[in-house]
């Protein structure tokens, strides 16, 4: 467990939930599911979680270094505070959002300072909707803003981004992104998938972009969690998607130059 937690930290030193060590854990106990990596496939999990649970709980989690806390409750929705410190907090654009399915890998982004470097507020889907109205006309204020779905390869998760989409209503200009999982992304992962007793509801309609492959595998009650991505890929991706691209680099002299034509406090022009 020792080696698997080190894993999943990377060498930033990322912080981590149980299930993305219990994944880990199948990884380092599995090495061959992540040979060849060129041929997708989906390996089925080394160890039950309850048995990865048992031994975590006989273990001490406190002894786990970068593991976070154990699942809480559900923060209360925010309360308008008018005549609060920051009455105007609303009155701003936001350029993009990201909602998680999972409650645990949002609060996981959180304590990893992913909305700080991204500029970009995490939620939670299931605490967020239906959305404020006041974050509703945030978006809106921004001019082509993007709400950011981060789910699992299931069906709920797969049907995430249209309930979202449902959500914003007649919000003109707010587009909204599924950055993930699809079954694609765990088969090119070689990510440890489920599958389920019982078939889960379907959505209404699947959506275009998936391949008839995918949707079989789904219709069989096969499911991929966003938990089992390496918890440093799954920081780097997130980062990335929701960034943007960075911009050119420029160099010392450019910026010199640059200064002449900023207005104030720069050179003088003659």
């Amino acid at each position: 467990m020792s080696r698997a937690a080190a894993r999943a930290a990377g060498p930033s030193g990322i912080r981590f939930t149980e299930r993305q060590l219990y994944y880990e854990t199948c990884r380092v106990l599995n090495p061959a599911a992540t040979l060849l990596t060129r041929i997708p496939r989906t390996p089925a999990p080394a160890l039950r979680l309850s048995t990865f649970m048992g031994a975590l709980e006989a273990r001490g989690r406190q002894s786990v270094e970068g593991l976070l806390p154990g699942p809480a409750a559900p923060p209360p929705r925010p309360v308008p505070l008018p005549d609060g410190p920051e009455p105007d907090l609303y009155a701003y654009g936001l350029p993009r959002l990201l909602l998680c399915q999972d409650r645990a890998i949002a609060r996981m982004l959180l304590a990893n300072h992913v909305h700080l470097e991204a500029a970009c507020p995490v939620l939670t889907a299931a605490d967020a909707l239906p959305l404020d109205p006041r974050l509703l006309a945030a978006l809106e204020r921004a001019e082509g803003a993007t709400v950011h779905v981060l789910h699992d390869a299931s069906p709920e998760g797969i049907g995430l981004p249209e309930r979202i989409r449902a959500a914003l209503g007649p919000v003109p200009g707010v587009r909204v992104a599924s950055i993930g999982l699809v079954p694609r992304h765990a088969a090119a992962l070689r990510l440890p998938t489920g599958r389920r007793p019982a078939p889960a509801p379907q959505p209404r309609a699947w959506p275009p972009a998936l391949r008839p492959q995918e949707i079989t595998w789904l219709e069989r009650g096969r499911f991929a969690q966003v938990a089992a991505v390496p918890p440093p890929r799954l920081v780097r991706t997130v980062l990335h998607l929701t960034r943007g691209p960075r911009p050119p680099r420029t160099s010392m002299w450019t910026g010199l130059r640059e200064l002449r034509t900023t207005g104030f406090l720069t050179w003088p022009a003659s």
